[in-house]
C-alpha cells in the first residue's frame, strides 16, 4: 500500500518508502499546485500518471541522470549539427513546447509519448512557467517551430520532462544547446528520471536514489551563474534574467542562431 496524500497538507513520505514495484512509487493523491510541485521536485520526487489514474508521485531507484560536462554527441548528430539550420530559443513559446509534447506524437525524456500530459499537467506546467521556475526550449526552423523540450529549474539542477521533434533531430539539437548553456552557468546535473536508449546515446547514466537525493541536499539551494556567459553555440545570445535557487525567478531570455554551413 501507498499513502494518500491530503490535499491540505504539504509533504510527502520518506523516499525509501517508494516501491520497488513497480519501481518508485511513493505515493498518490494531493494536487498539482505550485508549492507541491516544487516541493516534490526539491524533494527527488515527480508526478507521472494517465487520464482517470489519480495524481501518483514517483522516486525510482536507480535514477537516470545526465551531467552536463558528460554529454555525448554521436557522429550522426554531430552531422545534423553540422547540416541543419535551426534557430535555437528559450522561453519563447512554452506553452507550444508543452502542447506539442501532449498532441503532437513528441516523446517524453522518460515516460511514454504524451499520454500522460493531461489538461491538470498542463495547467500546472504553464503556472510553473508563469512564475519563472519551467523553462522551454524551442528549435526553429524559419517561422516554424521544429521542436523543443521542457522542464523545471531549481538551484544548480534542471529536471527534464519532454521533448518532440517534427524535424529530425530539431529537439536534440536543442538539448544540446541547453546542456551547453547549463554547463556554462554552473548546473550540476540534468534529471532525466527513468532509463532509455535515447537518454544513454547522449550520455545519460543511472545512480542511487541515495546519491541523487545528495545531490538535491548539495545544489538544490545553490546560486547559479545566470547571466554570465553564453555558449559559444552561436552569435546572437542574449541574458536578461535569472532562475534556479536566486530570490527573483524570470524567464530565460536566450536566442542561437545556430547555422552550420
Amino acid at each position: 500500500m501507498i499513502p494518500w496524500l491530503d490535499r491540505d497538507r504539504l509533504e510527502f513520505p520518506p523516499l525509501e518508502q517508494a516501491l520497488t514495484s513497480p519501481n518508485g512509487l511513493l505515493a498518490a493523491g494531493g494536487d498539482l499546485s505550485a508549492a507541491r510541485l516544487l516541493l516534490a521536485y526539491r524533494s527527488g520526487i515527480f508526478p507521472w500518471y494517465e487520464q482517470g489514474q489519480p495524481i501518483l508521485w514517483w522516486s525510482p531507484d536507480p535514477r537516470t541522470v545526465i551531467f552536463p560536462h558528460k554529454l555525448h554527441i554521436s557522429r550522426s548528430l554531430r552531422k545534423t549539427l553540422r547540416r541543419q539550420h535551426f534557430e535555437i530559443s528559450a522561453d519563447r513559446a512554452f506553452e507550444r513546447v508543452i502542447s506539442a509534447c501532449a498532441t503532437r506524437g513528441g516523446s517524453s525524456l522518460q515516460r511514454p509519448a504524451g499520454t500522460w500530459i493531461t489538461r491538470e499537467m498542463h495547467s500546472a506546467y504553464c503556472h510553473l512557467h508563469q512564475l519563472g521556475r519551467a523553462h522551454s526550449i524551442e528549435a526553429w526552423a524559419g517561422d516554424e517551430l521544429a521542436g523543443g523540450l521542457y522542464g523545471i529549474a531549481i538551484g544548480r539542477l534542471f529536471f527534464g520532462e519532454s521533448m518532440f521533434s517534427l524535424v529530425r533531430d530539431a529537439s536534440k539539437v536543442a538539448f544540446v544547446h541547453l546542456l551547453g548553456q547549463l554547463a556554462a552557468w554552473g548546473f550540476e546535473m540534468v534529471d532525466c528520471q527513468v532509463a532509455s536508449d535515447h537518454l544513454f546515446s547522449l550520455g545519460a547514466e543511472q545512480i542511487p536514489r541515495q546519491q541523487f537525493a545528495q545531490m538535491l541536499v548539495d545544489y538544490i539551494d545553490s546560486e547559479p551563474a545566470i547571466g554570465g556567459s553564453l555558449t559559444d553555440s552561436g552569435p546572437g545570445g542574449q541574458i536578461s534574467a535569472g532562475t534556479g535557487g536566486s530570490r527573483h525567478h524570470h524567464r530565460w531570455q536566450l536566442t542561437w542562431h545556430y547555422h552550420h554551413d
